[in-house]
């Protein structure tokens, strides 16, 4: 079965998209079999690789809201060999309400998954930057949670209330839920601040704190309004370097598991 792991953070603009596209991209590089699942209203996952938001008639939406629509049916390659999307469409936005009325609503998504799980080494799952049902549905679904952190002033705020919520999550409704590991992003080495900040969250989360952290480079910036990976638009650059690393790393530790 495969591993399905929710890139979350209920900040917006730490890059939980750019982390699930590229550890996705070089993990499917390496030859591993992964999907990508966008559950954003904002799509930004979609439009990343490549893929118009406009037409779309298979989504995460009508997975959630829909029982006659299959997982399956909403999955579509991308450019990239071995990596698969479940888009996202703005009905999203509405999906929260409509949820509510629903049965199981807080395990629709897992349903969902669970069909497929077999197909894929790794599923990725870009949450929302907000803790509604969407968010609900994700981490009920999936085995372990990835926590991309910015090297900012305000890093750690909120990270109590992130964990509050995986918690609580845990303890009605997916009691084996781990945390996967937190990967720094928007390192600048030539600040203090971002040296601090990398002190501030292995004080917090201790060895769940990857060692390989992802530098501010402005190619990373640039990939998605191009509709790909940092791996197809700039594979020589710092960023494709540093989520090759990453994908190294974060098998390494999945063998020693």
């Amino acid at each position: 079965m495969g591993k399905t792991i929710a890139i979350f953070n209920q900040k917006g603009g730490v890059g939980k998209t750019t982390t699930n596209i590229n550890l996705a991209a070089c993990l499917a590089l390496k030859g591993k079999k992964v999907l990508i699942l966008d559950i954003d209203p904002q799509g930004n996952t979609t439009s990343g690789v490549g893929i118009s938001k406009k037409g779309l008639d298979r989504t995460t939406y009508e997975i959630l809201v829909d029982d006659s629509i299959t997982p399956e049916e909403a999955i579509i390659h991308t450019s990239v060999e071995n990596m698969d999307i479940i888009p996202a469409s703005v009905q999203l936005a509405g999906a929260e309400i409509e949820l509510v009325q629903l049965e199981g609503r807080e395990k629709r998504l897992k349903k969902a998954i669970d069909r497929i799980k077999s197909n894929y080494d790794y599923i990725f799952i870009d949450c929302p930057p907000s803790l509604g049902l969407l968010t609900i549905n994700s981490l009920t679904a999936v085995d372990s949670v990835l926590i991309p952190i910015q090297c900012e002033f305000y890093a750690l705020e909120g990270v109590s209330q992130l964990m509050s919520t995986i918690e609580l999550v845990k303890k009605s409704l997916n009691p084996n839920l781990q945390i996967q590991g937190v990967i720094l992003s928007m390192f600048d080495g030539r600040t203090n601040l971002s040296i601090q900040v990398v002190e501030e969250v292995k004080k917090y989360f201790r060895e769940k704190v990857y060692t390989t952290v992802i530098p501010r480079n402005v190619r990373l910036a640039e990939a998605p309004s191009y509709g790909m990976p940092i791996t197809e638009y700039d594979p020589k650059s710092a960023g494709a370097a540093a989520y090759h690393e990453f994908a190294e790393e974060f098998l390494d530790l999945e063998a020693e598991e």
